[in-house]
Parts: structure tokens; sequence; C-alpha cells
């Protein structure tokens, strides 16, 4: 028989850090995503406007769904956060992306979960699962499931693990024992707030993706308006800066999993080492990495950038290795370049 408590119990075997189970009701806080969308703080991430339908309701993903497992890894290392290391000469790079892709990794733990589940729920068992990339709001299951607290910065806070968490979910048609809703514990806490560079975090709980500088380093395909230029600092791929500073990751769970270290030249994420890398040698290092999603000529946007925040001497080496690669004739390469080359940027 397939029961909740059997399922915690598989999922920690699989390499899970938790899991809870929520119900598959259409439940009033995803109706903000309608808003949010509406509002235009999306930005050019027009997909989620086109799986709408799906994100409001769990039936519009699997009809029969009575029950959403939710579940989360931890990724965080023992590395320093970005916000305690001030080298100029190194560049940030979001946590998430140091090791191999999450997409694969938790999926592969995940598909074994649903097979378990499968087997012991015999016929009949309908499921649907999916890691980040499915047309599912994550976050508001997993709070629901006890997982955690969406925060003011719009992240998933565990008060033992912290926020560091990869999540991902299994719909199903079982009906399975729910647990008791997270409770948010920011308090009157508004770090995440003052913190971010961009102030993308517009109100408490409100994300204007148009801002952050994950989605200006990743999502973005046009040139990064010059009011966020000065705010990219050392970021070249997303952003951990209101997850560092937040209490809550102090003390946060440690993970030395192979899987979530750092990649390569990213272990050290020299600004000159990765303006040198050749074309041939990056793609090595994207081979399976989450970094892909940016692709190289966005991470190569971000590196002039920001060369322009690295000493002189540096920054003059630095724009010159750019220059030397063929993507330093694309458009939006060529652009940042030529604009971190002017003096007093």
């Amino acid at each position: 028989m397939l029961t909740t408590v059997a399922i915690k119990d598989r999922a920690r075997v699989l390499g899970f850090d938790l899991c809870g189970v929520a119900p598959a009701t259409r439940h009033p806080r995803l109706e903000r995503l309608a808003a949010w969308i509406d509002s235009g703080r999306a930005g050019d991430m027009s997909y989620l406007d086109e799986s709408r339908a799906e994100r409001l309701d769990p039936a519009a993903v699997l009809h029969s769904a009575r029950s959403v497992v939710s579940l989360a890894v931890v990724y965080n290392t023992s590395h320093p956060y970005s916000t305690d290391v001030s080298d100029p000469e190194t560049v940030a790079i979001a946590r998430y992306a140091w090791g191999d892709d999450y997409h694969g990794v938790v999926r592969a733990r995940l598909r074994a979960l649903v097979q378990w589940m499968a087997d012991e729920a015999g016929p009949g068992f309908e499921a649907f699962s999916c890691v980040d990339d499915g047309p599912v709001q994550e976050r508001v299951f997993a709070e629901q499931a006890g997982l955690g607290w969406i925060g003011k910065n719009t992240c998933v806070i565990n008060a033992k693990l912290g926020s560091w968490l990869f999540l991902c979910e299994v719909l199903t048609n079982a009906g399975l024992e729910a647990d008791v809703p997270a409770v948010d514990q920011c308090g009157t806490c508004t770090r995440c707030l003052e913190a971010c560079p961009t102030g993308a975090i517009v109100a408490p709980y409100e994300l204007d993706a148009r801002r952050c500088l994950s989605y200006l380093t990743i999502e973005r395909r046009a040139p990064i308006e010059p009011e966020w230029r000065a705010a990219l600092g050392r970021q070249i791929a997303g952003c951990d800066i209101c997850q560092d500073v937040c209490p809550w990751n102090r003390r946060a769970a440690t993970s030395d999993d192979e899987a979530w270290q750092p990649r390569g030249p990213l272990a050290s994420s020299r600004l000159l080492d990765l303006c040198r890398l050749t074309d041939e040698a990056w793609h090595a290092v994207l081979r399976g990495s989450a970094l892909r999603r940016a692709g190289l000529r966005r991470l190569r946007r971000s590196l002039a950038l920001a060369a322009a925040h690295a000493p002189e001497e540096t920054r003059r080496e630095a724009l010159e290795a750019l220059r030397a690669h063929p993507s330093a004739r694309q458009p939006e390469v060529a652009e940042a370049i030529s604009w971190a080359g002017q003096p007093g940027v």
C-alpha cells in the first residue's frame, strides 16, 4: 500500500533531503502567477504565460491528480558565499550552476521514486513528475507540503536546511495523507530586499524578474540596460545575493555530493582564466551543466561587463582575451566589450 510515510522513507534512501505531500488542489496562492505575468514582471519568459492554465491548476497537468509529492535536494557546498568574497579578480556564479546539471541528477532520483511508487500502488497508478522545467508552481506546493515557506526573496526556506534547495514534484492520482503547510518565519527581516543590487525585490514576496541579475544574465537575450550594468558587478551567471544574506542560511546544510562541486575552472572563478577559455574548453565546461541555458555568448557578454569592474590592468587583459574569440563578433558580445572598454564606466 502506498502511504505518505513510506514515500518519505523511500525518498530519503534515494537521496532526497526533504519530502512532503500536499493536496492537488487549485490553491489560492497559485493565482498570484497570473497577476505577476499580467504586470509584465516575467519579462521575456513567455513560456510562463503559454503554460499559464497548467500552472494555475494541477488538474490541467494530470486530470486525475489528487496529491502532490514535493521533494527537495540540498545543493549547498562548503565554499564561501558570494558576499564573503571581495577579490576583484574573481567573478560570481550562482551556486546551483557550479556542478552537474541538476535537472539530470535530480530527475534520475525522481524517476526511481516514481517507479517505486507505481510498483507499490499497483494497477491504475498515474503520475506526472518534473524537475523545475514542468508547468507546476513548485514553490507553492513545496510550501503546502511543509518543506518550507516562500520567503520575502521568493525562495523556499527551510528552518533547518536553509534555502539552497533543488525542488521537484510528483503529481499523482493516489490519495495520500497531506502534511501541514509551512509557516512563514521571515518576521520583520528585510535583508534580502536591502541587499539586492537592482532592487528587483520590489516589496516583500514580490520579484520583478526584469531587474533580477539571474534573469538579466541567463534569460535576457538583448543587451543589458546600462542602468543595471554597474549593479552587475562580478555576477556573470545568476545571482545568490538575496540568499547569501538570509539569516536562515547562516548555518545552512551543506552537501558533499560530488555532483554539486564546482566543475573545472569554475572552482576558482578567476576572471582572466574564464575570459581566456577557448570555445572548445567552454563547451567542455558547459556539457552537462546548468550553465548551458545561459550559453557561451551570454556568458562572454557577462564576462565583458564584469571586466569593467576589475582593476585596470585586469580589465585590459580580460577584454583583449575576449576580443580574440570568434564570438566577439556577435552583436551582444561586441557591444558589451565596447562598453566595458570605455574609461569611467
